[in-house]
């Protein structure tokens, strides 16, 4: 029988699949690709000639977000392009983020050696995951920055020979370029592992009184990180494919 607060950092391993571990994360991820692609697949064959108020209010938003990343990129060609993506980050993770106060999600579960295991866990409270979406971030940035200025362009912001000072601004850059991988895993991963530590001392103290308006903070603040998330990636792409100077 366990008592007080239970945290575990670690993802719990539900099963195996082709000796593959299946974590309550992952299972959760997939739960969120079903998810959107069921949201999108609906949205998308009630598409209308003459939209309804609902449809307007959508065109109106992906309008307004599609403007805003062509004016930062300055390119229209360029939004067309990296639009899909930004939007596929912000909706993934925010769903992620949305799907931890969904009823059911850490209620339900499995015991394993008198152990409770949920079946469902918040995506981004496993480090894999969001070590691999910065991961997928960064080299979309790099690969973008060296497809639109060259290699040697872009090489040259991080090796810059002319002069011993830009040498070395030129490594500050570089070791800069691949802590972001560490900047975008950890801030994601801390803050909405935070969040759930911060639920479950609520819910322990104060049951009847905090959980819903921490919770409801908690939804604002995974909106926000999955905002900040998609916009520092959008920020560096920017970056990346503006000519050294």
């Amino acid at each position: 029988m366990q008592s007080g607060i239970n945290v575990i950092l670690a993802p719990e391993q539900l099963g195996t699949l082709w000796g593959l571990p299946i974590t309550n994360t992952l299972l959760t991820s997939w739960v969120v690709i079903v998810v959107l692609a069921v949201i999108a697949l609906v949205i998308g064959s009630r598409v209308k000639m003459i939209p309804s108020r609902f449809q307007t209010l959508l065109e109106w938003l992906f309008g307004f977000v599609y403007d805003y990343i062509a004016e930062i990129l300055e390119s229209r060609d360029m939004a067309r392009k990296f639009f899909p993506f930004l939007c596929t980050i912000f909706l993934f993770v925010f769903t992620s983020n949305l799907l931890e106060f969904t009823p059911g999600v850490g209620s339900f579960g499995i015991t394993r050696g008198g152990v409770f295991i949920p079946l469902l866990r918040s995506v981004n409270t496993d480090l894999n995951v969001t070590l691999m979406l910065a991961i997928l971030s960064f080299l979309v940035i790099e690969i973008t920055g060296i497809v639109t200025i060259g290699v040697v362009k872009y090489g040259g912001k991080f090796l810059n020979f002319h002069s011993v000072i830009g040498f070395f601004v030129g490594l500050i850059e570089l070791f800069s370029e691949i802590a972001r991988i560490i900047s975008f895993s950890f801030r994601l991963f801390g803050n909405i592992f935070a969040g759930e530590v911060l639920i479950l001392v609520v819910i322990y103290f104060l049951p009847y009184v905090a959980p819903v308006p921490v919770m409801m903070f908690e939804v604002f603040v995974g909106f926000v990180q999955a905002a900040i998330f998609a916009l520092l990636t959008l920020f560096f792409i920017k970056i990346a494919i503006t000519d050294v100077h």
